[in-house]
C-alpha cells in the first residue's frame, strides 16, 4: 500500500466556524467561532468537557454536518460548496472515521464491513484489499465472523481497518476507546497510531482522556464552543518570545 497523497499547505483550514442547532428553547450555539489550521500528517488530540463542541467539530470536518457560518476547507475542498453527492465522494476518498460505538453493519461479516467503502467506490479489488486490511489489524482469522460474534476490541479493530482501507488522508477518531476496557483500549490506540505512522495519515483524535491526547504531538482544548488552548500556538508564542 502507498501512503496517502500529500500536498503543500495545510490539510484543514477552518475560519470562524459556527454551528447552531434548533431546540424547543430556540437556537443553540454549539460552536461559536472556531479557527483551526492542521497540516498534512499531524496527529492532533482534541479535548474538552462533554457538551463543549468536540464531536460537532468532528462532524463538520467529516462533512456530516454543515457549518452555520465561517469557512472550512479540507484536502483542498471547500465543504460549503459541495452538494450531498459531492460530500459523500469527499468522505469516501479523503476521510476515515472511527466511532466510539463501532458502527458496523450487524448483518455483514467483518470482511464485508471493511470492503463496503471500497465497493461504494467501485473498486474491483475491494475484498482483496479488505482482507489485507483485516490481516494488518490482526483479524485475518475473523474474516467471516459477524459483529455479534466479535468482542468489543475486535469490533473496534474492524472499524479501524475500515477507516484505513481506502488510505484516506484524514482519520477522525471520536472517543475510539470509550466502550472498551483499559487494556483493550490501549491496544486499539497502539494500532491506530501504528497505522497512522505507517501511512503518514493526518489523525484527529477526540477524547476525554488527557493521557490519550498527549500521545498526539499537538493538543487542542475546546470549551464552550471555542478553542480555549492550542499547544501549537503556545509553542509558537514561546519561540517568538525566545528570539
Amino acid at each position: 500500500m502507498d501512503k496517502p497523497n500529500t500536498s503543500a499547505g495545510p490539510l484543514i483550514e477552518a475560519r470562524d466556524l459556527t454551528f447552531e442547532v434548533g431546540s424547543g428553547a430556540g437556537r443553540v450555539n454549539i460552536l461559536r467561532g472556531v479557527s483551526l489550521t492542521i497540516g498534512e500528517g499531524e496527529a492532533v488530540g482534541i479535548v474538552g468537557p462533554s457538551g463543549s463542541g468536540k464531536t460537532s467539530l468532528l462532524m463538520l470536518l467529516a462533512g456530516l454536518e454543515r457549518a452555520s457560518s465561517g469557512s472550512l476547507s479540507v484536502a483542498g475542498r471547500d465543504l460549503a460548496a459541495l452538494d450531498e453527492d459531492a460530500l459523500a465522494r469527499f468522505r469516501r476518498e479523503e476521510v476515515g472515521i472511527v466511532f466510539q460505538s463501532f458502527h458496523l453493519v450487524p448483518t455483514m461479516t467483518a470482511l464485508e464491513n471493511v470492503a463496503l467503502p471500497l465497493e461504494f467506490a467501485g473498486d474491483e479489488h475491494a475484498f482483496t484489499r479488505a482482507e489485507a486490511a483485516l490481516k494488518a489489524v490482526g483479524l485475518g482469522h475473523r474474516l467471516t465472523h459477524y459483529p455479534g460474534q466479535l468482542s468489543g476490541g475486535e469490533q473496534q479493530r474492524v472499524a479501524v481497518a475500515r477507516a484505513f482501507v481506502a488510505l484516506p488522508r484524514l482519520i477522525l477518531a471520536d472517543e475510539p476507546t470509550g466502550n472498551l476496557d483499559r487494556a483493550t483500549g490501549l491496544a486499539v490506540m497502539d494500532l491506530l497510531f501504528d497505522l497512522r505512522e505507517k501511512y503518514g495519515t493526518t489523525l484527529i483524535l477526540i477524547t476525554h482522556d488527557p493521557a490519550l491526547a498527549a500521545r498526539c504531538e499537538r493538543q487542542v482544548q475546546v470549551q464552550d464552543g471555542l478553542i480555549a488552548a492550542d499547544s501549537a500556538a503556545d509553542a509558537a508564542r514561546q519561540a517568538e518570545a525566545a528570539e
